[in-house]
């Protein structure tokens, strides 16, 4: 973790994403009301996204398999943008009036994903502190344990996260800054990179 001037960083957080020929940018409405109607179309949003990637995605079919790479990538990108649009609404801090968003950028071995909320500060803490207990501990017993608490009911496991970084093999890194103009609102961006 690196922190300066009210900003936090963990992981393999990057300030500049890399310009890339293909991106992509949705804006969700501050509006919770909005949001609260429009939450099962996330999924709709998540699967645009994965249907966009693959049109340009240069895979080839597997050998030996029906299943060709761009399939592999399109059902990829729909869950880890799926995950992300979620969080980053559900987590939100509607008095802030400011939209969610996510972006992505194709490379050619690599998706970025990077999606931006606006929490209140004690959800901010609630996230880094899951954040530090998931950087310093071994990731496959984490995802044991969380299963776990989620199969007995247990809240706030986090387990879409631990599934990105476990099944898709999904790196993160997360900033955390303080608005100035808004001293109770906690920027929240989050980087996701998935090898392709």
């Amino acid at each position: 973790m690196t922190q300066a001037n009210g900003v936090q960083i963990f992981g393999d957080f990057i300030q500049q994403v890399p310009s890339s020929q293909e991106y992509l940018t949705l804006h969700f409405s501050p509006s919770a009301a909005a949001r609260k109607r429009r939450w099962r179309n996330y999924g709709l949003s998540a699967d645009f996204l994965g249907d966009y990637f693959a049109a340009f995605f240069p895979g080839d079919a597997l050998s030996d398999s029906k299943i060709n790479q761009r399939d592999s990538v399109k059902a990829a990108v729909s869950y880890v943008a799926n995950e992300l649009i979620e969080n980053a609404v559900k987590y939100n801090d509607d008095s802030a009036g400011l939209p969610v968003s996510i972006s992505l950028h194709l490379y050619e071995h690599q998706i970025i994903f990077h999606a931006v909320n606006f929490a209140s500060p004690a959800i901010a803490e609630q996230y880094q502190a899951f954040i530090r207990v998931l950087l310093a501990a071994d990731l496959d017993e984490f995802y044991m344990t969380q299963l776990e608490k989620t199969a007995m009911g247990g809240g706030g496991s986090s387990i879409g996260v631990l599934t990105m970084m476990n099944d898709y093999a999904a790196q993160f890194g997360w900033q955390f800054q303080t608005i100035e103009s808004m001293p109770n609102v906690v920027k929240v961006d989050v980087m996701a990179y998935l090898n392709v």
